[in-house]
């Protein structure tokens, strides 16, 4: 039933019953998804001024405030570029310019929830892997979707929040294997400094850190489920461990990259703090096309960028840093003329240094989506997406703060 509202009530009041009378519209409609997305987003703007935090949101500096030249330029403001922002513009005497392809993070991104529609969005670089007859023999011509973000906080505003460390050994390895400083206990101190850990039962733990700028905590909402699983993880004779602490072999709610219930990105962890700084000029929507490298000294001193059609070139004093992930960096760094040499002649590019390691080794997580089991839900799972949205919105509780996806985390013996 459609709302008829009364012509004395408020503007704002009006606002919010035409976005839940448009939820129910998308939520009977074809293309859902992008119907719901839109005016729960509408909603969040309205009524969750926490979300919206626009006191803080990181500035984003005009076009026409761009300096010529700056300290440092740093190539993108995902999970290490804003961390570099932040501790850069500590020193008030140098000036640092932030290059994000994409632009800030959406509100919606903030909800655990909904982490998989964020997939194919604007914050998302929309990669896919080549078709292969070894991969993704489930999907569309044999391709996956490679998710990568491209806003603030790049894939950190749109991953799936767990904080897991990794174990001890792969850093000593890296260590043992040439590396010196990159050894476990060379590290830790850098992992406690960054975090806030929030869980009472670690707080006073040698493993982790309390005054830092990255939230971490158990999720919010926690699903009827949860024991179910923690009993059968116990029955195989596992037992509850912190598994970014001594030991990892075990398992445990999960430890997530959320600030009460919400998503923690760089973005908000490192960005938002230096709102008020201005040797910060942070510009998004700004494509680098090309490091500018001498070719004698072979040594960076600007960057060739593209924002609102219009081409830039600034320059660097001190350094130009490149921060824009796995998959960006090594294509820029090729694109600047380093890299296989073979390769770069191939496609015309003019070579500035032979180097054959670029864009080789990438790897990634192996996973499995298949093993999906249907059961009848020992809970009354009774609920519908409407009433979730309002918990949310409203009362600050309820469904879409879970993860949607990891009850409980193990780290098992699989020989």
């Amino acid at each position: 039933m459609d709302i008829v509202p009364d012509r004395n009530t408020p503007v704002p009041q009006l606002i919010v019953q035409w976005a839940y009378t448009g939820i129910r519209l998308a939520l009977s409609c074809a293309g859902v998804t992008v119907g719901f997305v839109t005016f729960f987003e509408v909603l969040i703007v309205l009524l969750r001024p926490d979300i919206v935090d626009k006191d803080n949101r990181a500035r984003i500096v005009p076009t026409v405030e761009l300096l010529d030249q700056y300290d440092f330029v740093v190539i993108g403001a995902g999970s290490a570029g804003a961390v570099l922002a932040n501790r850069l513009t500590e020193n008030k005497n140098w000036t640092i310019l932030l290059l994000e392809a994409g632009g800030d993070e959406r509100v919606i991104s903030d909800l655990p929830v909904m982490t998989y529609n964020l997939v194919n969005t604007d914050m998302d670089w929309k990669f896919k892997t080549e078709s292969s007859s070894a991969y993704c023999k489930g999907m569309v011509d044999n391709q996956c979707h490679w998710t990568r973000g491209k806003s603030l906080g790049g894939s950190s505003s749109l991953n799936y929040m767990l904080y897991v460390r990794g174990n001890r050994r792969d850093y000593d390895n890296w260590r043992d294997s040439g590396n010196p400083g990159w050894g476990y206990d060379d590290v830790l101190p850098y992992f406690k400094k960054a975090e806030n850990m929030t869980i009472p039962g670690l707080r006073e733990s040698p493993y982790h850190g309390t005054s830092g700028p990255l939230t971490v905590e158990n999720p919010r909402y926690e699903h009827p489920m949860q024991g179910y699983f923690s009993n059968a993880m116990s029955e195989m004779g596992y037992h509850e461990v912190d598994v970014n602490g001594k030991t990892q072999t075990g398992f445990n709610r999960p430890q997530t990259t959320t600030r009460n219930g919400l998503r923690c990105s760089t973005s908000k962890a490192y960005l938002r703090s230096t709102a008020d700084r201005r040797n910060l000029h942070i510009s998004t929507n700004s494509l680098v096309h090309k490091i500018l490298i001498d070719k004698t000294t072979k040594t960076a001193y600007g960057v060739e960028f593209v924002r609102e059609n219009v081409r830039h070139i600034v320059r660097a004093k001190k350094e130009v840093i490149l921060s824009a992930g796995a998959i960006e960096s090594p294509k820029l760094l090729m694109l600047s003329g380093i890299g296989p040499k073979d390769h770069l002649e191939e496609v015309g590019i003019k070579v500035i240094h032979d180097s054959p390691g670029v864009g080789q080794n990438l790897q990634d997580h192996i996973m499995i989506g298949g093993l999906t089991f249907l059961i009848d839900a020992p809970y009354n799972p009774s609920t519908t997406t409407l009433a979730d949205v309002t918990d949310f919105v409203v009362k600050r509780e309820g469904h879409l703060y879970g993860t949607g996806f990891c009850e409980i985390l193990a780290f098992v013996n699989t020989r």
